[in-house]
C-alpha cells in the first residue's frame, strides 16, 4: 500500500509481534489450570502470585509446542535456550519481573508464506519465537474509583512469534495474521481465539519514502486481538505518521493503543528500551537444553499444513488454487471437505456445495463448521444424488434447507416430498411437446435465428414438471425437436 502524500509517495513498514497463549492445560512454570472464563483469582499457584521462596519449573509440554510451532514455520531450533527476567513494575505483575527470552531464544529465523488476493505470494521473514510468561490483568470497569487485578492469567504460557519488518499493508498484515493462525490450530499449539486474548497482536509500523532504503521512526500500536482492527489501526496509523511528517512533524517513537470504537490510534506512552527492562539470566532457571533426536521425532510427527494441504487439494481434487487456500485456511474446513469429496467422481462438486451453500448456512446462523447442521456424511449423501440423476442440482438446494431445518438425511426427503428427478424420456417428451404447443410464436423466433429463447423454453419446461425433469435430457430433445 503506497501513500500519496503533497511532497511524495510514501511506504508503509510494518512488522508483527503476536502474543499466542500455548494450548496447555497447565501455566510454564506452575500447575494451576489454564481454563478460560473461570471466576478471577481462582487459578492462581503460589508461583504465579510470587509467593517469597516459590521457584519455577518448566513445563515440558509447553516447551514441546513451542518447538513444534518453530518447525511448523520452518524455523531454526536452538538446542540450547536461555529464560531471563524482564524487570517493570505494574500491580498485575506481582513478581515485580517477567519471565521471558531476550538473546537466547528456544527458535530463531524462519519464514511464512502469505497468500494476496491477485493470486501472489509472499515469503515474511520470521525473527525470532520466544517462550514467556503472561502477566495477570488489570480490571478498571469494575469500581468506579478502583482498579481490580485478576491473576487467572498469571504465568500463562505464551509464544512470541515476531517478524520481520517485511509487511508492506494492512492487507499484507491480515493475511500473515490468518495464514500464521491457521498453522497455530492446525499444529494444535494455540487455538488462535484473538477475542478471548488468546492470541493478540502488537503492530510496529513506520513509514519512508517510496525508494529510501532508511527506515522511519516506528510505532508499537499494543494488544490488538482482532484481525480486522490490526488492519485497521495500521491503515489510521500510517496516514497519521505521513500526515505529520509532511507538515513538517516528527514521529515519535512510542507505545499507542487503538481505539476500535473511533477507528483511531492514540498515544500510550513512551517506547521502551531493552535496557529499560535490565534483562539478566533468571537464577532459578537452568539454560533450557533440547535433544536433537527429540526435535527431530517432533519434527517426523507433524501434522499436514496448510501449504502442504493446498498443494494436495490442487493435485489431487484439481480444485483452483483460491479454492483449495478457502478449503484450507481453517482445519475443520479441510478435513469436512474431504470428507464429502471421498470417493466422488466429482471433486469440484463437493468444493462447490462447502464454500457456497454450506459457508452460507454457517455465516447466517454463526456458527463455526464442528457445529455445522448438516454433517460431511449427510451432504455426501446429497450429492450421491446429484451424481446418480435422482434428484437435480436445483432441487437439491431445496433438499438441503430442508436438512438444515429438520435434521433428515437427503434421501428420506426426496421419497416424503416426493422430489426424485423425472428421467422418463416419454414423459419429458410430452412436456417438451405441451409447452411447444402453447408457444408457437415463440418456436418461430427460434426458427428465425434467436436462439436465446431455448433457454426459456427450457424454463417453462422446468416449471410445468415441478423442476423435477433431468436438465440434460429435456436440453437435449427439445434442441432435437427444434432442430438446432
Amino acid at each position: 500500500m503506497l501513500i500519496e502524500g503533497k511532497t511524495g509517495t510514501w511506504e508503509i513498514v510494518i512488522g508483527l509481534e503476536v502474543h499466542a497463549q500455548v494450548t496447555s492445560q497447565a501455566k510454564l512454570f506452575s500447575g494451576a489450570d489454564t481454563s478460560f472464563g473461570a471466576e478471577p483469582n481462582t487459578q492462581v499457584s503460589f508461583i504465579d502470585a510470587a509467593f517469597p521462596g516459590m521457584l519455577p519449573v518448566i513445563n515440558r509440554f509447553c516447551v514441546e509446542q513451542a518447538v513444534k510451532t518453530g518447525l511448523g514455520l520452518g524455523a531454526q531450533i536452538n538446542l540450547r535456550s536461555v529464560f531471563d527476567r524482564k524487570n517493570y513494575f505494574y500491580a498485575d505483575l506481582p513478581a515485580g519481573y517477567q519471565i521471558s527470552q531476550y538473546t537466547q531464544p528456544i527458535v530463531g529465523k524462519g519464514t511464512l508464506t502469505i497468500d494476496l488476493p491477485d493470486g501472489t505470494s509472499r515469503d515474511i521473514g520470521i525473527t525470532r519465537l520466544h517462550l514467556e510468561q503472561d502477566a495477570g490483568k488489570s480490571m478498571h470497569d469494575q469500581h468506579p474509583s478502583k482498579t481490580y487485578v485478576d491473576l487467572n492469567r498469571s504465568g500463562v504460557a505464551l509464544m512470541e512469534i515476531v517478524s520481520e519488518p517485511d509487511l508492506r499493508s494492512p492487507e499484507e498484515a491480515g493475511a500473515y495474521l490468518r495464514k500464521l493462525r491457521a498453522i497455530l490450530r492446525y499444529l494444535g499449539t494455540c487455538d488462535g481465539n484473538m477475542e478471548e486474548g488468546s492470541m493478540r497482536c502488537d503492530a510496529n509500523v513506520s513509514v519512508r519514502k517510496v525508494g529510501s532504503k532508511e527506515f522511519g521512526t516506528r510505532c508499537e500500536i499494543k494488544n490488538v486481538n482482532s484481525v480486522r482492527f490490526v488492519m485497521q489501526a495500521i491503515e489510521y496509523e500510517a496516514r497519521r505518521q505521513v500526515d505529520l511528517l509532511e507538515e513538517g512533524g516528527t514521529v515519535v517513537q512510542e507505545t499507542r493503543l487503538f481505539d476500535s470504537g473511533k477507528g483511531v490510534t492514540r498515544s500510550m506512552r513512551s517506547k521502551e528500551h531493552a535496557h529499560d527492562y535490565r534483562y539478566f539470566p533468571d537464577p532459578d532457571l537452568l539454560p533450557l537444553v533440547l535433544e536433537k533426536s527429540w526435535v527431530e521425532g517432533l519434527k517426523a510427527a507433524l501434522p499436514e499444513l496448510p501449504d502442504a494441504k493446498k498443494d494436495r487439494f490442487i493435485a489431487k481434487y484439481k480444485l483452483t488454487p483460491y479454492d483449495a487456500g478457502v478449503l484450507v485456511a481453517e482445519k475443520e474446513s479441510a478435513e469436512y471437505f474431504e470428507a464429502v469429496a471421498k470417493n466422488r467422481k466429482d471433486p469440484k462438486l463437493a468444493a462447490n456445495w462447502v464454500m457456497s451453500e454450506l459457508f452460507a448456512v454457517l455465516n447466517r446462523k454463526n456458527v463455526d463448521i464442528a457445529q455445522s447442521p448438516v454433517t460431511a456424511a449427510a451432504l455426501a449423501s446429497l450429492l450421491n444424488l446429484i451424481e446418480n440423476n435422482t434428484i437435480s442440482g436445483r432441487i437439491a438446494k431445496d433438499v438441503f434447507a430442508e436438512m438444515v431445518d429438520s435434521g433428515k438425511d437427503a434421501a428420506v426427503i426426496v421419497e416424503e416430498k416426493g422430489l426424485k428427478q423425472v428421467t422418463d424420456t416419454g414423459a419429458i417428451e410430452k412436456a417438451v411437446d405441451d409447452v411447444l404447443a402453447a408457444n408457437a410464436a415463440k418456436v418461430e423466433q427460434i426458427k428465425g435465428g434467436n436462439v436465446k429463447v431455448v433457454g426459456w423454453l427450457v424454463g417453462q419446461i422446468m416449471k410445468g414438471t415441478g423442476g423435477k425433469a433431468n436438465p440434460g435430457m429435456v436440453n437435449e430433445i427439445l434442441k432435437k425437436k427444434l432442430g438446432i
